[in-house]
């Protein structure tokens, strides 16, 4: 059989093993892996001379605005963005303009992504206002519900716990997760108020109502919902150490809840935010270097099940404000995101098929991204080429994000992302996109 691409001479990150052998790639799938000898005869042959090759990235958590936001990012800018840094599949987040709540929502932005998406896009949505609309949103293609617990987003208040209740317990019959933002509303607002009385705008007053207790008081009220009902909690972004040991305690006693962590909260801690200043804010604000650790040691120990990178890009005029309260948080994530982790291991704080673990495997598990996040024959060819060793400088105005501003600017990083496959086709390749819109398929 003659297919379409074989992967010669590379080393091959299995579910459990790296092995040195070869890949081949027929109809978008991987159809073969095995040593050279054995792989079939092949339209076009890349020799890779020795390095990596790892499944694509599955990114839960990703903002790629459009819409009324382009202006920030488009499905066109931040999928090349995505295949850029090494990631293959993102999870879009419902919080936009107009907010996805709804299947006419939903739909919308499905058909704007097929038509401009270099690599795969699923999709989140917020509450609708109507429960049933829930089903004919899931049986469109939505992987889950984003629930914010500091403000309404979406048909259902966080102060309404007999309808969050309701809302939490038709997820679960629907067998779909609810994520969750972490933060409690009342004590959050208490807290600013106080803050901006006091003429507070700096970045730490933000640090300060936007704490580590709030997150943890929002992850306690989850559990306390989800309870009864049965429903998969995943709690986004988590920040804190004592964040960490009450989702640890929660999976001791049985409650179905994954979390997330990102490599800015692994990487960076306040003192970073008060150098970089609003560049380095975002939600949840970066903790102190005892949270850092305690994330690490939650990372290794099991307790954290992903590592995401709430890419959140924004004009960066809209960073730039006199106080804190006006400047937007977050940050450019996708392109980032693999080359420090990369890092990590080469400095040996985290093994190859960990990181893999992380960010293609479990992923691919909670989300039900069936077919990804996984080398093996049968799977879609969504891989990525490695080359492990290169040393090199994160410059943000390179990005193919509009949002070219980085808290990493300027770092050396050691492991680049050399070429990115998605569906079996190339997007892209030592650095430049070769894809073109519509390559990436909408996972429904």
């Amino acid at each position: 059989m003659l297919v379409d691409l074989v992967l010669k001479n590379a080393r091959i990150c299995l579910p459990n093993r790296i092995v040195e052998a070869g890949l081949a790639v027929n109809d978008g799938r991987i159809v073969k892996v095995s040593k050279e000898v054995n792989l079939p005869p092949a339209c076009e042959s890349l020799n890779l001379k020795g390095n990596f090759v790892l499944p694509g990235v599955i990114d839960a958590h990703v903002h790629l605005r459009d819409q009324d936001l382009s202006y920030k990012e488009n499905f066109f800018t931040g999928t090349c963005a995505a295949a850029s840094g090494g990631v293959t599949t993102v999870l879009d987040m419902p919080n936009n303009v107009p907010v996805t709540m709804s299947l006419d929502s939903l739909l919308e932005r499905m058909k704007i992504a097929a038509k401009n998406s270099i690599v795969n896009v699923a999709f989140y949505s917020a509450f609708p206002k109507r429960l049933e609309e829930m089903r004919e949103i899931v049986e469109l293609g939505a992987k889950g519900f984003k629930f914010f617990f500091s403000r309404q987003i979406g048909g259902v208040s966080p102060e309404d716990e007999e309808s969050l209740k309701i809302f939490f317990g038709e997820a679960a019959k629907l067998d779909v997760p609810v994520l969750i933002h972490a933060e409690d509303k009342a004590f959050l607002e208490s807290k600013m108020e106080e803050l901006k009385r006091n003429g507070r705008c700096d970045v730490s007053a933000f640090s300060e109502a936007h704490s580590a207790e709030s997150e943890v008081k929002a992850i306690k009220h989850a559990i306390k919902i989800s309870y009864g009902s049965g429903v998969h909690i995943h709690i986004c972004h988590v920040s804190a150490g004592k964040s960490v040991d009450v989702i640890s305690s929660a999976k001791r006693k049985g409650v179905p809840i994954t979390c997330e962590v990102t490599p800015h909260h692994l990487l960076l801690s306040k003192c970073e935010m008060d150098l970089q200043g609003f560049i380095a804010l975002t939600n949840p604000p970066l903790r102190s270097e005892a949270d850092r650790e305690a994330l690490w040691h939650a990372l290794k120990g099991g307790v954290i099940d992903i590592i995401s990178s709430d890419h959140a890009p924004h004009a960066l005029y809209e960073k730039m404000k006199k106080s804190v309260w006006d400047a937007a948080t977050g940050f450019p994530g996708l392109e980032t995101m693999v080359p420090l982790m990369l890092t990590q291991v080469n400095n040996g704080r985290l093994s190859l098929l960990s990181m893999v673990r992380l960010m293609s495997k479990r992923p691919s598990e909670i989300f039900r991204i069936r077919e990804r996040g996984c080398l093996r024959e049968g799977c879609f060819a969504d891989f990525i080429v490695v080359d492990f060793k290169r040393e090199w400088k994160i410059d943000s105005s390179r990005f193919y994000s509009k949002a070219k501003f980085s808290p990493f600017d300027g770092k050396i990083v050691k492991g680049r992302v050399i070429k990115t496959f998605v569906n079996g086709r190339l997007v892209m390749d030592e650095g430049e996109i070769v894809g073109k819109p519509g390559t990436g398929e909408i996972i429904r």
